[in-house]
């Protein structure tokens, strides 16, 4: 959690940890209208990586997500955050992360990989301004048996993903 400068302020470690927090919370308790308020505008959502799609504007990224998990129960969770205070008004970031994803009885995504992100200070603190997901692994989750999800599925999944943003 360093710079060339040296180790960011701990006031700004926190606040960012914080922000990344109320994101997970936020977004895991479907509060939509405080979800929104921890993005720039121009904010971009890329999970062109792992099998998903690119979203430009924060906006379109809480209408995508909303939709895409009204009625999903989720957990997302981040740890081991590796944050550089970039300048006095922006940041970057990596975290590890792991969701889990139950669209609906008996049927769950448990995801494991690293959210890459830039972050931007402005007057009501900082804010998130671009997200970039890159998994390890996921995992299809039955009562019966777990599917590891290949390159294959993956790719078939972002072609329906990428029908939803339509």
């Amino acid at each position: 959690m360093s710079t060339s400068a040296g180790a960011p302020p701990s006031s700004e470690l926190v606040a960012l940890q914080r922000l990344k927090a109320r994101y997970c919370r936020l977004l895991d308790t479907k509060d939509w209208e405080g979800f929104r308020s921890l993005l720039t505008d121009d904010f971009v959502s890329d999970t062109t990586g792992s099998g998903g799609v690119r979203i430009v504007g924060a906006d379109a990224f809480v209408d995508f997500v909303s939709a895409t998990l009204a009625r999903a129960v989720t957990v997302h969770q981040v740890q081991q955050p590796e944050l550089d205070l970039v300048s006095a008004t922006t940041a970057s970031g990596t975290w590890a992360m792991q969701d889990v994803v139950r669209f609906v009885p008996g049927l769950t995504l448990h995801g494991f990989g690293h959210y890459h992100e830039t972050y931007e200070r402005t007057g009501a603190g900082w804010l998130i301004s671009s997200s970039r997901l890159t998994r390890l692994r996921e995992e299809i989750r039955t009562p019966v048996l777990s599917v590891f999800v290949s390159a294959r599925l993956r790719r078939r999944i972002a072609r329906m993903s990428q029908r939803l943003v339509r």
